[in-house]
């Protein structure tokens, strides 16, 4: 009988595959994401009044970063859990067409709505401010969307990019300046 290293590998299963689930439009999708009547406005008051921050996050069917997204960053616990506790993170399709009002209350399809916020690349994560009236950053702009990834982040970069906002550091810096203090103070 073996019984040195690697003994009870044949009996060892194979750690569970994660796996996202799709909405009716072929998206992969989160059981936390937001589940919303399309009112911009009414979703950031709620996530304001939840003590949350609003996101949006821009996608397209067969996009392979998307998925990556999906199978990669969200399968981590870390990364999901932060998101779930910290925002209310709202999913839309770039070519989509169903009805949005945006946060000045004007009606449009999500491709429409994503011609108008810019949206190029999916997928795309918007992050606000926590009221309509915007934040003021360190040059004394003010701003409504206070941050934004276009494409795709691996883990590590994608979950600071949450943190960032939730800590509100672009008031007083941008986002690679952040991580290189959390580096920092990390190795220091």
């Amino acid at each position: 009988m073996f019984t040195g290293a690697g003994a009870g590998l044949a009996d060892a299963k194979p750690p569970k595959r994660y796996k996202s689930e799709f909405t009716r439009k072929g998206l992969h999708t989160q059981p936390w994401f937001l589940n919303s009547f399309l009112d911009l406005k009414d979703d950031l008051g709620a996530a304001t009044a939840a003590g949350k921050r609003f996101a949006i996050m821009w996608e397209l069917a067969g996009c392979p970063y998307c998925r990556e997204t999906h199978l990669v960053n969200f399968a981590k616990p870390e990364i999901s859990a932060y998101i779930q506790e910290n925002y209310d993170f709202l999913q839309l399709d770039m070519f989509g067409s169903r009805e949005v009002v945006d946060f000045d209350g004007k009606k449009m399809s999500e491709r429409a709505l994503a011609k108008r916020h810019k949206i190029r690349f999916s997928p795309t994560i918007q992050f606000f401010a926590e009221t309509l009236e915007g934040d003021t950053l360190k040059n004394g702009k003010k701003v409504f969307e206070v941050a934004r990834i276009p494409g795709y982040f691996r883990p590590r970069h994608f979950l600071a990019m949450f943190q960032f906002v939730r800590d509100k550091a672009y008031k007083t810096g941008d986002y690679r300046s952040y991580l290189k203090a959390k580096r920092k103070k990390r190795s220091g």
